[in-house]
């Protein structure tokens, strides 16, 4: 077999500090949220927005997750997928406004 010719490589002696630093939040100045906990745990007086959360961060959720959604008109079971500002995105690409939903919780 043939041999190869070696390769030069230089030694680094030096500190190299080029690197950039970068800065990334999830949420906007105008969007807080307080709870951080992955799980859901509905006895706690947590809000509608802060159980969203939960359910999205929680390690149930991949892409899609059934859910139980209480609204005023009365309980809807929904695959949702996604959420924009206003709305949460379900399979079947309904749009539920956020402020009309009472609660919200995962299927088991």
């Amino acid at each position: 077999m043939k041999e190869l010719p070696k390769m030069y490589h230089n030694n680094i002696d030096k500190n190299i500090n080029n690197n950039k630093k970068i800065f990334s939040t999830m949420y906007n100045s105008d969007t807080e949220v307080k709870s951080t906990n992955n799980f859901i745990n509905n006895k706690n007086n947590y809000t509608v927005e802060q159980k969203i959360y939960n359910i999205f961060n929680s390690p149930n959720y991949i892409y899609k997750i059934d859910v139980i959604i209480v609204t005023d008109k009365g309980k809807d079971k929904k695959r949702i997928v996604g959420k924009t500002k206003t709305n949460l995105i379900t399979m079947n690409n309904e749009y539920i406004p956020i402020n009309t939903i009472r609660d919200i919780y995962i299927d088991n």
